[in-house]
């Protein structure tokens, strides 16, 4: 009680890969020598092996939103028409994106904890012939429901639009086959499953997608498609990139092919269920109940109490940081995450600390009722006799 260890519990920014960490000791390192070629070709061919793409693969210095920026100002023209998919903050972020560029966005809209069916896009590109694109997330975290990306790639491939993925919690944390899906963009960023700190931003663009940027005529100038994939040709970045991330990315690229992406993947989804059953056996509700994702787990406050007051009790108890609701959902839910460098350790010792913060409030709760549905899918999924 009297040590507090900082602990990040929140949908990005993750806990730290350390020798991620480490690495960016290095970083006093000129980005127009080879040394540094070297290490900017193997992330972005690490980028490549771990989407599971053969689509290039670009990178920026920005966040996660420069990216998605990008895709909007060097593929498409204004007065282009899209469809843009919102079921919470991130998919507004689409539509703000959009709309600020002129395209004639067709906004689909879902309550909440709700997720954009793949029919009603499949109905708007029916309906609407000349679409170019179509916008959505595929983990939308403000929420914490996850999207029928697959189902949604098969529709938009039969057309002559493209699709773009915001994946930048969903990379890590659900299968996404990004060449069999259909999947034109996707991007990503390196605060979330990749487990460094924020400041890169990195998207996979598909031959279909290149060729719709042919006639896109919208400004811009630092995100310049063609240009970063030109230099990235060669080994580097267009304007003076972020070393120390680079350095970082390149170490937790080699972690996540060691244990293979297909099972960071599995250990967010194994952590999502057993926070879901926790929460089950502890009286509390999914916000998005019907459709959950992997990256982090909304859950909806007790009756009575300001979601707000868990999290700042975590932070007050046990120096832990987890994140409230956004706009309208702040003070109804909070969320925990579960991708990127978290393990079950981190899960047991969260439900613990929620479990007397629930007691504490007035929301009585057995003491280790939670923790142990979460000990039961670990001992399950570790058993021999399952292996």
């Amino acid at each position: 009680m009297y040590i507090k260890k900082q602990r990040l519990l929140t949908p990005g920014p993750t806990p730290l890969y350390p020798p991620a960490l480490h690495a960016m000791m290095a970083s006093d390192m000129h980005h127009r020598t080879e040394d540094f070629r070297k290490v900017y070709r193997a992330c972005l061919a690490d980028l490549k092996e771990v989407m599971g793409t053969s689509n290039d693969v670009l990178m920026f210095a920005a966040s996660g939103t420069g990216a998605m920026d990008a895709t909007v100002s060097n593929l498409f023209s204004r007065g282009d028409k899209v469809v843009v998919c919102v079921a919470g903050k991130f998919g507004e972020r689409w539509a703000d994106i959009v709309k600020a560029y002129g395209l004639d966005a067709n906004v689909i809209t879902v309550p909440y904890g709700q997720a954009v069916q793949p029919e009603q896009v499949e109905a708007a590109l029916k309906a609407e012939p000349g679409v170019k694109g179509v916008f959505v997330q595929a983990s939308e975290t403000s929420t914490g429901a996850a999207h029928n990306v697959e189902a949604m790639g098969r529709a938009v491939a039969k057309t002559d639009a493209i699709f773009v993925v915001d994946a930048i919690t969903g990379l890590g944390t659900m299968p996404l086959d990004i060449d069999q899906w259909g999947l034109d963009v996707v991007i990503g960023g390196s605060q979330k499953a990749f487990m460094i700190p924020p400041g890169l931003a990195f998207m996979s663009v598909s031959p279909k997608a290149w060729k719709l940027g042919e006639s896109g005529n919208l400004p811009h100038y630092y995100f310049n498609l063609k240009k970063e994939k030109k230099s990235g040709d060669a080994g580097e970045s267009s304007w003076t990139p972020a070393t120390s991330l680079i350095l970082a990315l390149g170490e937790a690229l080699k972690y996540v092919k060691s244990i293979g992406m297909a099972n960071l993947v599995k250990n967010a989804e194994m952590l999502a269920h057993a926070t879901r059953l926790a929460a089950g056996k502890l009286g509390l509700e999914l916000f998005s109940a019907a459709s959950p994702g992997s990256s982090v787990t909304a859950i909806t406050a007790p009756k009575g109490i300001d979601s707000g007051v868990i999290v700042k009790e975590f932070r007050s108890r046990f120096g832990s940081i987890i994140a409230n609701g956004q706009g309208s959902m702040k003070g109804q839910i909070f969320r925990i995450a579960h991708l990127g460098y978290f393990d079950f350790a981190d899960l047991f010792a969260m439900l613990a600390g929620l479990e007397i913060i629930l007691n504490a409030n007035g929301h009585t709760v057995q003491y280790g009722a939670g923790v142990a549905a979460a000990q039961e899918v670990y001992a399950q999924a570790t058993s021999p006799v399952l292996k």
